[in-house]
């Protein structure tokens, strides 16, 4: 059976999803990164916000992305010269990059709470911390945000440099099933 260009491409819902989560984590991730350099006062309480912001954008998005994979399933996956061990490790690597990107937010929560410190969801609501503020705990769940938010950002460039290897190395469409249908195959 051939499919035609469309039934192996992702949706376009999907790359929305898969491209916004990919410029909020790398956005977060910046922040979180210059975050404690910033001048205290308005400039670092802003950096706070967004780098949050960002963070509840990904979860939203995940939920989003996930609904939208239970809805519109994606392509069939398309053979590989890598077999059932490439298959696998896709597969595991999705998983992973999957659980990162829950696990970093609630973790990054977490250290809100730890702090004493509530939760704006999105600017509108705020949910205030159920625990009372402890600094030995949030400077460990800090820790572990940080930890969990690094090992995403490699597994993301490691699945990125996999992508273009498909690409430009093994001259397949792997890439391109992620990419708008008017992008390119140079």
């Amino acid at each position: 059976m051939n499919l035609t260009r469309a039934e192996t491409r992702y949706s376009p819902p999907a790359q929305f999803f898969h491209w916004a989560t990919v410029i909020c984590v790398f956005a977060a991730w910046g922040l979180g990164l210059i975050g404690d350099d910033l001048p205290r006062g308005p400039i670092r309480h802003t950096g706070e916000f967004v780098h949050i912001l960002l963070g509840e954008t990904v979860v939203l998005l995940l939920a989003l992305r996930l609904v939208w994979r239970f809805i519109t399933p994606p392509p069939p996956a398309e053979p590989t010269r890598f077999g059932l061990a490439g298959a696998l490790a896709t597969r595991f690597v999705h998983l992973a990059l999957y659980g990162l990107l829950l696990a970093a937010p609630v973790v990054g929560v977490v250290t809100l709470f730890h702090g004493g410190e509530a939760l704006s969801l999105f600017g509108l609501y705020d949910i205030p911390s159920p625990w009372p503020k402890n600094r030995e705990l949030k400077h460990n769940s800090k820790e572990i945000h940080e930890l969990l938010a690094h090992a995403l950002i490699v597994l993301a460039m490691l699945h990125a440099a996999a992508a273009l290897a498909h690409h430009y190395v093994l001259k397949d469409s792997a890439l391109a099933r992620m990419l708008p249908s008017g992008a390119s195959r140079s």
